[in-house]
């Protein structure tokens, strides 16, 4: 695998959109509208070649940053199989994967109390770590504490920091995703985390959309500090797709919609990707036609006029994640 320290081109171009896979790693999960987009015979099997295809196509379109993790159920599998078929993937792939979640519903897609745990402790770590690394055959190019909140271990645990600090000089970019109404508060207490005298963050990959910006000045921060910056959720779980976009708080994407002819879900990602401290933005579409409108994102230059009028979509931050934290998993 590359070194992840070419990412981040200047330019709406596709080197700046990646792929998650989130939606196509595990039988369950909480995009909107997903009951239409699987087969409903969520086997392993046909997930496989599902998350495969679209790999396939996101590849074929230009598309070299991919985002999995451990608690993705068998993504981080699918996705190291992916590239030990095919060794020109394999040798132009920026991996990013992420630790700190343990996926426990055994392959069901509701009905489950709990999908996934997080703990962000030393020995979860190097579990997962060895887990990673045998499922993509190698260490990822980027690897991620997962959703850090201002309260987690991770920006405290010297011993942690040790073992991060070891990865990073194995040549892994080491950092954090983050989630929650305080990921600003998140993202600059890791920016102060030192590990010898240097910084131990280089990445992160946090939720920003046209609903959640309210991380926006921390991640420019980031950027500005030589971060990696991701973003994620820049459809805010489907709530920004077209197919959902019908109520009063989307008024302002239709309308530009409209105007531009492009499609709800391009125009919110180009607007991810209008941030000049956004290095990549994460597509998680999980069916080729997503994929394909998501990447579509790429050839719009959204004017600044464009971009007021849909920062009026803005939620606060509260609401946001009470909704999102209210989502059914399916």
């Amino acid at each position: 695998m590359p070194a992840a320290a070419a990412t981040g081109p200047a330019g709406p171009t596709i080197a700046r959109f990646g792929l998650g896979t989130a939606a196509v790693g595990r039988p369950g999960y909480i995009t909107l509208g997903r009951d239409r987009d699987l087969p409903a015979e969520r086997t392993v099997g046909a997930l496989r070649e599902r998350t495969h295809a679209l790999l396939d196509a996101a590849f074929a379109a230009g598309v070299r940053y991919f985002d999995t993790a451990r608690s993705y159920g068998r993504a981080e599998e699918f996705l190291g199989a992916w590239l030990a078929a095919r060794p020109q993937a394999a040798a132009e792939a920026v991996v990013g994967s992420k630790w700190g979640y343990t996926y426990t519903a055994d392959w069901r897609a509701s009905g489950v109390p709990v999908h996934e745990v997080k703990e962000h402790a030393v020995a979860v770590f190097d579990r997962q770590v060895k887990e990673t690394r045998e499922s993509l055959g190698g260490l990822p190019d980027v690897y991620l504490v997962h959703s850090v909140t201002p309260d987690s271990p991770a920006l405290t645990d010297r011993v942690l920091h040790e073992r991060l600090a070891g990865l990073a000089a194995e040549g892994v970019r080491v950092g954090l995703s983050t989630s929650g109404a305080a990921q600003g508060e998140a993202v600059r207490a890791a920016l102060a985390v030192e590990f010898d005298g240097r910084p131990l963050f280089a990445a992160v990959q946090s939720t920003w959309n046209l609903l959640e910006p309210s991380a926006r000045p921390a991640l420019a921060e980031a950027h500005a500090a030589g971060w990696l910056v991701v973003v994620k959720e820049g459809m805010a779980s489907g709530r920004l797709a077209g197919r959902n976009a019908v109520g009063p708080d989307t008024a302002a994407l239709r309308t530009v919609a409209a105007r531009t002819g492009a499609s709800c879900d391009a125009l919110a990602l180009a607007a991810a990707a209008a941030q000049p401290w956004a290095d990549l933005v994460l597509s998680g579409a999980a069916t080729a036609g997503q994929l394909a409108s998501n990447l579509c994102a790429a050839a719009l230059a959204l004017a600044p006029a464009d971009l007021a009028e849909l920062a009026v979509l803005a939620e606060p931050a509260e609401a946001y994640w009470r909704t999102r934290a209210a989502l059914p998993w399916a």
